[in-house]
């Protein structure tokens, strides 16, 4: 097959290809292990996939003649595919779900939670691979990451203006992230809905300046942003719901719903949520057999937890979903802390509810990366002009997604004993096991009922094309005023200019940061 990445035919680069699977194994399995120290010492990981991409194409260029197929440039997105998925696993869902349990002292469940999250991961992962590409995650959408590691990638193939405005823009990329500017956010602002990012961006300085702006008052030891996201999050499920529901009647119908995806229609929708909230159902009956919760609750108890878990789980990942979409940013944690003080309020007994919260907070990450990394493939497939093609390619994606999947389970069971000894967790794991133990609060129920009336009224206003109620509610949980400037600053200049003069730039931005952060986030983590 030719480099060329609208190239069509009918046959494509399989994901269990020999060569190809030892590299994204290999490149899987440090994403893995690096990713679990960088969150444990920084408390963020970065989106590994353009570097994964960056290792693909040296791989390439290596003159050798076995290595000369990476020139490929699906070979490249399978690489990076899973290198993505191992980083995003293994720090976000596993590592995090598992330290809950540690830092509460339940040793013995350490075990059944990672396999617990090990399986809520993967449906995660199922669930965006069905439902790519439909009015729900559309391929068009903006998925600015995805544009980022694909731009990267044609560039590096291409070379000429295209590479040149590419290097530019992550020359200026790095060096404003070194100087602490936000280059991501300025970048994604080119890609993504206008609105949106002017919603993130207004949410973040509102939170980041509220002391000054509200009379001391600091918004972040409130529970005023949660309850903005709930409001936001249930108007954002019913525009959801009114998505499925078209899909369901043109399946009765025959016919196709309007806004039927390029390569999905919009009827594969509630068959998708249907196997995937069983799934995700199933997952939990797991995560309860084998932890053994189910000697220490009544039958009662047993299936508020068993419905609760499963809805959490689902519900999370579409809000996850429809928020790294819309902005290349995933409030994972925020929206898990919202189910967790619920969880409180009905009364599920501690233990359990750690599960249940290390369960949803499974959910979520990898939707979002695989997410952008099916738009990768998707521009370098010819963004879906041949929809056999584009499907078949999409399949092979998932399965590298998944592989990474287990990779990063396998990666966090054989180190997780290191990094408990020598207490090495994600912040959020203790945020988390310290809220279980607080327990519940009249005052915060209020607070979340109260605010989630605007949260509510601005989703409704902006529909689900913008997600202003979410993205506001997403700036609100997220304490980064200087990004939330970087961000209005790029909107404004976006009005003058136009996107034009950014183009392929703005994702070299996004890629210079990523690379700047990456390698700085090393340095900081094991120097």
């Amino acid at each position: 097959m030719s480099n060329n990445a609208t190239n069509k035919g009918p046959i494509h680069v399989s994901a269990l290809e020999p060569s190809t699977l030892i590299v994204s194994v290999l490149m899987a399995a440090l994403s893995g292990a690096i990713c679990m120290q960088i969150i444990s010492k920084l408390g963020i990981t970065p989106n590994t996939s353009i570097i994964g991409a960056v290792v693909a194409m040296a791989i390439a260029r290596v003159p050798i003649e076995s290595f000369r197929k990476f020139r490929s440039l699906e070979r490249q997105n399978l690489v990076q595919t899973m290198t993505s998925a191992a980083g995003f696993g293994a720090a976000n869902c596993l590592l995090l779900s598992v330290g809950i349990l540690w830092v509460m002292g339940e040793t013995r469940l350490i075990v059944p939670m990672a396999i617990g999250s090990a399986i809520g991961m993967l449906v995660d992962m199922y669930l965006i691979w069905r439902t790519y590409d439909t009015p729900l995650f559309p391929a068009s959408g903006a998925w600015p990451p995805g544009v980022a590691t694909a731009e990267a990638i044609v560039a590096g193939d291409q070379g000429g203006k295209r590479a040149r405005r590419l290097l530019e823009g992550i020359v200026v990329g790095a060096v404003g992230s070194y100087f602490g500017l936000p280059m991501a956010g300025v970048g994604i602002v080119f890609i993504a809905n206008i609105f949106a990012m002017a919603a993130l961006g207004i949410g973040l300085i509102v939170r980041g300046y509220s002391t000054s702006l509200f009379n001391g008052l600091d918004l972040g030891t409130t529970y005023i942003p949660h309850g903005v996201m709930i409001g936001a999050g249930i108007v954002s499920l019913i525009q959801a719901t009114t998505i499925i529901i078209k899909g369901y009647k043109s399946q009765e119908s025959g016919q196709d719903a309007d806004g039927q995806g390029a390569t999905v229609s919009a009827r594969e929708i509630p068959k998708a949520f249907a196997e995937s909230g069983v799934l995700f159902l199933l997952g939990a009956l797991a995560l309860a057999l084998i932890s053994g919760i189910l000697s220490s609750v009544s039958i009662g108890q047993l299936i508020v937890w068993l419905i609760y878990a499963g809805f959490s789980a689902l519900v999370s990942t579409v809000l996850v979903g429809m928020s790294a979409m819309h902005s290349g940013w995933f409030p994972g944690f925020a929206i898990t802390v919202i189910f967790l003080t619920i969880g409180v309020f009905l009364k599920i007994p501690a233990v359990p509810l750690a599960l249940l919260t290390g369960y949803t907070t499974s959910t979520g990450p990898c939707l979002a990366d695989l997410g952008y990394d099916l738009k990768t493939g998707w521009m370098l497939r010819g963004k879906g002009k041949d929809p056999a093609y584009e499907l078949a390619g999409r399949r092979q994606q998932f399965i590298s997604e998944a592989i990474g999947g287990i990779v990063a389970t396998v990666v966090v069971l054989l180190f997780m004993n290191m990094h408990f000894k020598m207490d090495l967790l994600p912040p959020v794991s203790r945020v988390f096991a310290t809220t279980i133990r607080a327990g519940a609060d009249p005052s915060i129920l209020r607070q979340l009922v109260i605010w989630a009336i605007p949260g509510a009224v601005l989703q409704a206003v902006g529909g689900s094309g913008k997600a202003l109620g979410i993205l506001f509610a997403t700036g609100l949980l997220i304490k980064n005023p200087i990004y939330g400037l970087g961000v209005l600053a790029a909107v404004v200049v976006r009005l003058i200019i136009g996107t034009e003069p950014m183009e392929v730039r703005e994702a070299g931005l996004i890629a210079g940061d990523g690379i700047y952060g990456f390698v700085s986030a090393i340095v900081k983590t094991f120097i």
